[in-house]
């Protein structure tokens, strides 16, 4: 079977083969300028491509290292969900995804990437979104830090739930539609696990049949872990009759 060459093998291959071409363009001081501009743009592409196969090989490698896969794209979870940060812009990309068990159930983290505006006013918005399934759907519930926006927007109606814990109120907003389920599952127990300070600041949602949390930026394999374990703790959360009610008599 023939071996492709390596990433560093194509990028110092070419720059030889650069060097060679500018050497022969500018002997007699001709076209120096745009050769060197040329080299540079040139060099710049190349360095960005070797950086970025470099990291799809350590995700690639982390992932193994624990049993996950790793995909470079998987464009079907552009649309898997319909709640922030998903449905918004275009140009939307999921990128550097690693699959795996946890728990006896299936996540997955991955880099989402939108663009919103356009000309000198577009924006690209980056998030590494971490979710694990559920063993069935069930009612919708967000919890995103509070925030000066989210205040001004319940100021003007937009819903925010209010529990008994003042401090828990002030620290994050709480969205659904079945006002019963939410009181259900944000119970004193599960206030107190998200006022802890790896909590404060993480987005939360039950959507269907998944739970998932996003983050700034892109993939961080060192986010994974405590990014599940926020997820499990809001699975813990949802009482055992819950569970019943949606037909599963053993939960979790």
């Amino acid at each position: 079977m023939r071996r492709r060459p390596s990433v560093a093998a194509l990028v110092v291959g070419a720059l030889v083969v650069g060097t060679l071409v500018a050497s022969c363009l500018v002997a007699d001081g001709a076209f120096l300028l745009p050769t060197v501009v040329l080299w540079l743009v040139l060099g710049g592409f190349l360095l960005a491509f070797w950086v970025g196969e470099k990291r799809h090989e350590r995700l690639q490698a982390w992932g193994a290292a624990r049993g996950w896969t790793y995909q470079r794209h998987d464009q079907s979870l552009r649309s898997r969900w319909t709640g922030p940060p998903f449905g918004e812009g275009a140009n939307r990309q999921a990128t550097e995804v690693l699959r795996g068990p946890v728990d006896g159930r299936a996540a997955v983290s991955f880099t989402y990437r939108w663009t919103v505006g356009t000309g000198k006013q577009k924006t690209t918005h980056t998030r590494q979104v971490v979710a694990l399934d559920l063993p069935t759907a069930l009612p919708g519930l967000q919890l995103t830090p509070e925030w000066l926006g989210s205040r001004m927007a319940r100021a003007l109606g937009a819903q925010d739930i209010q529990f008994e814990s003042e401090e828990f109120n002030r620290a994050w907003r709480v969205q659904a539609r079945d006002l019963k389920f939410a009181h259900d599952v944000v119970h004193p127990r599960l206030m107190a696990r998200l006022l802890q300070d790896d909590a404060r600041r993480a987005n939360l949602r039950i959507e269907g049949a998944t739970v998932l949390t996003w983050l700034p930026n892109g993939t961080d394999v060192d986010r994974i872990d405590p990014a599940l374990t926020l997820l499990r703790a809001l699975v813990d959360a949802v009482p055992r009759h819950v569970w019943e009610d949606m037909g599963l008599p053993t939960a979790r």
